[in-house]
Formats: C-alpha cells, structure tokens, sequence
C-alpha cells in the first residue's frame, strides 16, 4: 500500500480520535440543568413569560399548566400570532395570563421575531423567559434555570429541549439533531467569554429584559430564520454573558414521529446555518463522505483495515454520551452513519429548495428568498 493510501485511511481515524480529545469536549453533556421537584415554593414575580402562539390550541394548555406549577407571581403573555384554531380561548382560561392579538405580518419579518417583538412592549419586569408554545416545563425547572442565571452572573440562559421519541425515526434522528448541534455550536466555547461561538436554543430562554433591549431585539434580527443563535450572538456582541445547556425539566410536546415531518424540521434551516453557501455545502458533504463512508472502504482495505475500525468505534464512543443522557440503549450508535446520511440528504433538500425560491417554510408560511 503506497503513501497516499495511508494517508486516505488515516483521515477518518484522525478526525474521530482528534474530536474525543478536544479539550472543548463538543461531544459531551456535562452542560446541563435538572429541575428539582422537591424544591420550595419561589417567588418568580420579576419574571414574564413571553410565548408566541400560532395555531397550537393542542399543545398550549399543557405548556401554561407547566408554567403554573413553577411558583408564583409569574405572569404570562400569549401573542396570538393569527391563529385560525382556539388558541387565544384556551391561553385565556388560565390565570395571570394575558392573550395579546397579534397583528398581520409585515414584510421582512419572521413570524415568530414578529409576534416576539409585539409581546416585549408589554413586558415590565426585569427578567423575561422566552419560551416556545409547545415546550413544557417540568416543575421546579424555572427555580433552576434561574438560580443559575444569577449564580453564574449571566445575562442571557437557554435550555435546549427534550425532544419527543416516540418511533424508530425519532429514536433514530433526534438525539442525533442534538448530537450535531452540540459539535456545530460547541457548549463550552459557546458559553465561555470567547465571541468564536454563540449559541441558543429558541424554545426556552431567561434573559435580562435589559439585554434585549441593548441588544436590539427584536427589530435587529427581525428575518433571522435561526431567531436563538441570532440573538445569542446580538447579546454577546452587546457585551453580556450567555450559556447554554441541556435538561430533561424542558419538554418539547411537538410529535415527529415520521421521517417526513423530521426532514420538515430540519430542511426549514439546514441550508441557512450553511449561509446559503453551495461551496459550504460541498464542504460539509465531502466531510460527512470522509467520516462516515471512508472508513467503511477502508475496512476492506488489507494492510490498513485497523485505522477504518479506529474511526468508527471513535464515532460511536463520540454519540454514547448523548445516547446515555437520554437514556436510549447505546446500540444506537451502530446506526450514527445511516442518520449522518439522513441528514446529509436533509441538508441537500434545503439547498434545493431554497435555489427554487423558498427560502422556508413553517406555519403555514413561506419565506421567500
């Protein structure tokens, strides 16, 4: 075997060891928050909860009762971002919660940013938790989440969900999504004072009412498709502190369930975290092709089979973590390349829809390019 072989068979190997002992550690789940149901009664009168709604009369009674239980002197704001279910009836039957009717989308807004950017003029307090209509929050969560904004000193806290599995697709993809966001946006850098990396996950945010309002939101990101990192990086920009974790304590009530509604999910954005870049997307393909397929033609590889094992028992150990954080049995990390692939196949179909002229599509909307 002659030495541009070698050096083909060592790549992947080289990649998978050298993103185990990265010292950033993007493959772990140490940064983490869990509510404690134990905990004493807490007083969350300087918060408001700030949740745009948009046809979710199905899921918005449990995401309000979660609330409820979290302690008191919360308030609530629902912005009804026209919706043609019962969703502003059902917001309205709980208590301190104020239904706020949103008005018609302009142009160059996102619908989300939009019904944001009405609900904060009625915020009053010094904390405001962002917080998507379908995730709902375990009881004692908020009391963590906040005591770890104010132990740590940050402005800006955010709490990525814990996504439903409840098919062969979900057990399959989901925890992966997660998986790849975390070496996308690595936690660590993310949460450090380094400007590199920053990041959020838009269904659960506590932040400083102040921060946003330095930070511009919500008019300075207002066609953002990716509205967490986003703003994530408008308030580290503005000079606060940010961190972003993982919980169990925060549930997201959106069924998947079919590999249709997952690509959904997923193709609304892959191409925008690329920055509609075809040359990133080629980037991206040849690197998923070097990780995940190369390693599989090398094992038929007689001389240098060894290195095509190295790589991919390395990939696995990287998804164990993730795996036993959800408490999913580690065989699923036998199946890591066929969701890479899955993904890569995602990621393609977003380009191709945006090179059609969508740019997104969500809610009963569609963003143009």
């Amino acid at each position: 075997m002659g030495t541009l072989e070698w050096v083909a068979a060592s790549i992947p190997a080289v990649m998978w060891v050298g993103l185990l002992l990265a010292p950033w550690h993007p493959w772990s789940t140490r940064e983490r928050i869990e509510p404690d149901p134990h905990a004493g009664p807490v007083d969350l009168s300087e918060i408001t909860v700030l949740i745009p709604a948009r046809n979710e009369a199905d899921v918005i009674g449990l995401t309000l009762a979660g609330l409820q239980a979290q302690g008191s002197g919360l308030q609530v704001i629902v912005v009804d971002d026209q919706s043609s279910d019962a969703t502003a009836q059902v917001a309205a039957s709980f208590p301190n919660t104020r239904v706020v009717s949103g008005q018609p989308l302009p142009q160059g807004w996102a619908g989300k940013l939009w019904a944001l950017e009405q609900g904060k003029a009625h915020v009053r307090t010094p904390m405001t938790l962002l917080l998507d209509a379908d995730i709902q929050l375990q009881p004692g969560l908020l009391a963590a989440l906040l005591a770890h904004k104010l132990g740590d000193n940050r402005q800006f806290v955010s709490l990525m969900a814990d996504l439903r599995r409840t098919s062969f697709w979900d057990r399959l993809l989901l925890p992966a999504f997660v998986y790849y966001f975390k070496l996308l946006y690595p936690f660590s850098i993310a949460n450090s004072s380094s400007r590199l990396v920053a990041a959020a996950a838009g269904g659960c945010i506590l932040v400083d009412t102040q921060a946003l309002e330095r930070a511009g939101a919500f008019a300075s990101l207002r066609n953002a498709l990716i509205d967490d990192c986003t703003l994530a990086r408008q308030v580290k920009n503005a000079g606060y502190r940010t961190w972003l974790g993982l919980s169990r304590g925060v549930v997201s009530l959106r069924p998947y369930g079919t590999l249709g509604s997952i690509h959904d999910m997923v193709a609304r954005s892959a191409f925008t975290q690329l920055g509609y870049s075809t040359v990133v997307l080629l980037v991206v393909t040849v690197l998923f092709a070097l990780a995940y397929g190369l390693p599989f033609v090398v094992l038929g590889w007689p001389q240098a089979w060894r290195l095509g094992v190295i790589a991919l028992v390395a990939s696995m150990l990287s998804y164990l973590p993730m795996l036993r954080y959800y408490r999913m049995s580690l065989a699923w990390a036998l199946l890591l390349p066929v969701g890479a692939a899955l993904y890569l196949g995602m990621t393609w179909s977003s380009a191709i829809r945006y090179w059609r002229g969508v740019r997104s599509r969500w809610k009963d909307r569609t963003y143009s390019t």
